[in-house]
């Protein structure tokens, strides 16, 4: 299968990256942080920006030449190997679910300004929302995407109001000391602080996502580094001016803290439940973006073949979900607040030094396929600033880090040993680099022992992850067709052009990584095979594509706008659209889209030789026709033209009608008739003719109950009563 790009806009990624720093970096850190250093602390912030800087930068490099989901483990992997891959996978893994966990902490430090909680218990509060998030990411509960936007802006919103009322009421005294512990206080701050713009570097993930992403992911990331340095930078000069440092050193709940000082009780109730709110969804996405990283490394044969597992019905990785949230429930009852926090800046610092290593080692050895649109600055003076930045924070950060970091090393190297004979790729340095570095990183192998992965399976050529421009008709295929043959060839009767393009998608929760899901499959190949017999028996030019996605409705947008086609048929169980409480892609597609819109509702009619269209009041009566006679001259089909009107409409509007009907149908080569019916019972009526037919169309409905638009459980009673199969066509203006 093949991964559809979607464009994202410099202003989409910017609040994406915005949203993976905003969470338990200011939330719940300044307090500790203010204790190393005293208020210098929002210089801390300030330096730390300065040191990731370099780090953004190599992303955004690494990103554009490789955009593929991973991001920093394929960036490692691809440049230094599967050893490196390995130890990267697993520090990063850890990173993000140490962020998690102490983003969890903080969380239930919030829960206790509104529920009366003993301190003690806290954890354990912790733990029980663990266990939800554990079963949220298991089910594959989608939509938590935009729903982090909403959370976003209200956070920056708080904040905002924050540094409005509380910069005025700053307190020189309590500004003082400046440097509690002086300037190695400072600086072991900066990196106690680094974790806090982690974040920054997630949107590299979605390179291929990103429309222009040689210009906009390197301005998303240096936008969004300089916003949250200026939120970070100002909040922490508040919090220092505002609440005196011995009680702000011990505070995991700053905010909260802030916001009853210059608004009173009520403020600062609303202030914890947007901190509650805030610190779960972080963790959530946190669990999310983790359980990739095993999952990613047993995928490529570095891990267990048992950590790939998928589920069968929720399509989520269940086994790295089960051991991230397994090991963030340790690092919650057995590590106090302070060491997760410098356990997580450390692996992260870690993980920025071999990115810019990799931005390096791709460049000094001019690999053919390494050619990334974007080149980072300064080139190699930012990358070498950020190593040497890097190594100076992990020594700041003191023994205990740097020794969870040594374990890691160990641990990567024997997890190499004992999986990475099953290893299927081989990094850059070792085919181009100077023997000194073959040497030392990887042994010799024995020549003929090269694996390969993805083969296209034979018979599969026309799947090229190219689609065709000039097709008239789009048809998404999501695998619940009664039969994807008839929808094609319907597709076939309506098209204008020459070409159809056929894709089948499959859609899988955001907690699935991508990648896992892109080899083809035996359906897949027969899905490819009936088409192409169907277009060889019709002579219909189809082109086909797999394609795997997270969001199904972006993905078929994406689709219509790729492709410029005119129509897009899909197939159809007659719901009628999209509810704002229950999502219907459906509904959200019919409101989206510039092209034609068809939803063929399959009742098995195999052979179409009868054609009803019953028009419904006001609309393009021209345009209906027309298509309906394109369908009739493919199927050599006759068409009905049927008017259901009430049982007292006078007979000269009846006459009227006929007459303006049979005028219509004379334009059209097909054999047509005209029925008008009178019954007030309009529903009732086309029932009951449809019986008579093969293929019954209609336009989309203008009116809905507020249930049906609340609820989006409505169904057209058209489509629900007909005795046929049918056609529902909406047409824009063009």
């Amino acid at each position: 299968m093949k991964k559809l790009e979607r464009s994202l806009s410099l202003t989409s990624v910017i609040a994406i990256s915005i949203g993976g720093m905003l969470g338990s970096g200011i939330f719940v850190l300044p307090g500790l942080a203010a204790a190393k250093t005293g208020s210098s602390v929002w210089l801390a912030y300030l330096l730390a920006a300065v040191c990731i800087l370099p780090a953004a930068l190599s992303k955004s490099e690494l990103a554009t030449a490789m955009p593929s989901s991973g991001g920093t483990y394929v960036y490692i992997e691809r440049a230094f190997g599967p050893l490196f891959g390995t130890i990267a996978g697993i520090g990063l893994w850890l990173s993000l679910l140490l962020k998690s966990a102490f983003a969890l902490v903080g969380f239930g430090a919030y829960l206790s300004i509104l529920v009366n909680i003993d301190a003690g218990l806290t954890k354990y509060i912790a733990l029980s929302f663990l266990g939800l998030i554990l079963f949220l990411n298991i089910l594959g509960v989608k939509k938590v995407g935009k729903v982090q936007i909403v959370i976003v802006t209200i956070s920056l919103i708080t904040l905002g109001l924050i540094l409005l009322f509380g910069l005025p009421r700053t307190s020189s005294e309590l500004l003082d000391p400046f440097l509690l512990k002086g300037n190695m206080g400072l600086l072991s701050t900066v990196a106690f602080v680094y974790i806090s713009y982690a974040g920054v570097t997630k949107v590299a993930a979605i390179a291929g996502e990103i429309k222009n992403p040689s210009k906009n992911l390197p301005r998303a990331m240096i936008l969004s580094l300089c916003i949250m340095t200026s939120i970070y930078v100002f909040v922490a000069f508040v919090l220092v001016g505002n609440i005196p440092l011995d009680a702000l050193q011990s505070d995991i709940k700053p905010i909260y803290t802030i916001a009853n000082i210059i608004g009173g009780s009520y403020v600062g109730y609303i202030a914890a439940i947007i901190g509650i709110i805030t610190l779960i969804s972080m963790a959530n996405s946190g669990v999310l973006a983790a359980s990739r990283f095993p999952f990613a490394m047993a995928i490529d044969k570095l891990l267990p073949d048992f950590m790939a597992k998928i589920h069968s019905k929720y399509l989520t990785p269940v086994v790295t979900i089960i051991i991230t949230c397994f090991v963030m429930a340790m690092v919650i009852l057995f590590l106090d607040v302070e060491k997760i926090a410098k356990l997580a800046s450390a692996f992260m610092v870690m993980m920025f030094i071999l990115v810019n290593a990799c931005v390096i080692v791709l460049r000094e050895t001019a690999a053919q396929w390494y050619a990334p649109p974007y080149r980072s600055p300064l080139y190699p003076f930012v990358q070498l600033f950020g190593i040497f930045s890097g190594v100076a924070l992990l020594v700041l950060l003191g023994a205990t880090p740097l020794l969870a970091i040594l374990a890691i090393l160990i641990l990567g190297v024997l997890i190499y040993i004992y999986f990475g004979k099953n290893a299927t790729r081989t990094g850059i340095l070792r085919k181009y680099g100077h023997r000194p570095a073959l040497y030392l990183l990887y042994k010799r192998k024995k020549r003929g022992q090269i694996s390969y992965r993805n083969n296209q399976p034979e018979g599969m050529q026309n799947l090229d992850g190219k689609l065709a421009s000039d097709a008239g008709v789009v048809v998404p295929l999501l695998g619940n067709e009664r039969s994807p043959e008839m929808l094609v060839e319907i597709a076939a009767a309506i098209n204008k052009r020459e070409k159809i393009q056929a894709v089948n998608i499959t859609e899988v929760p955001n907690q699935t990584f991508l990648d896992a899901m892109v080899e083809e499959n035996p359906r897949i190949a027969s899905l490819e095979r009936r088409l192409a017999r169907l277009g060889k028996s019709q002579k219909i030019s189809i082109d086909f594509e797999a394609a795997v996605t997270h969001e199904i409705s972006d993905t078929i947008h994406e689709l219509s706008d790729q492709t410029h086609c005119d129509w897009l048929v899909m197939g159809w169980n007659g719901r009628a659209h999209s509810g704002i409480l229950v999502s219907n892609p459906i509904g959200w597609l019919l409101t989206h889209i510039n092209s034609d819109f068809a939803l063929f509702k399959d009742d098995g009619v195999r052979y179409i030789g009868k054609v009803l269209l019953a028009l419904r009041p006001g609309r393009k009566d021209k345009n209906f026709i027309a298509v309906a006679d394109r369908i009739c001259a493919f199927y050599n089909a006759s068409l009905t033209l049927l008017h259901v009107v009430p049982e007292n409409m006078p007979e000269r509007g009846i006459l009227e009608m006929e007459a303006n009907s049979i005028k219509l149908l004379k334009k059209v080569d097909t054999k047509s008739t005209v029925i008008i019916e009178r019954n007030n019972d309009s529903i009732g009526a086309i029932s009951k003719i449809s019986a008579s037919y093969d293929l019954l169309i209609l336009g989309t409905p203008q009116q809905d109950n507020w249930i049906s638009i609340l609820f989006g459980t409505g169904k057209d009673k058209y489509t629900e009563k007909s005795a046929c199969s049918v056609l529902r066509l909406t047409m824009k203006d063009h």
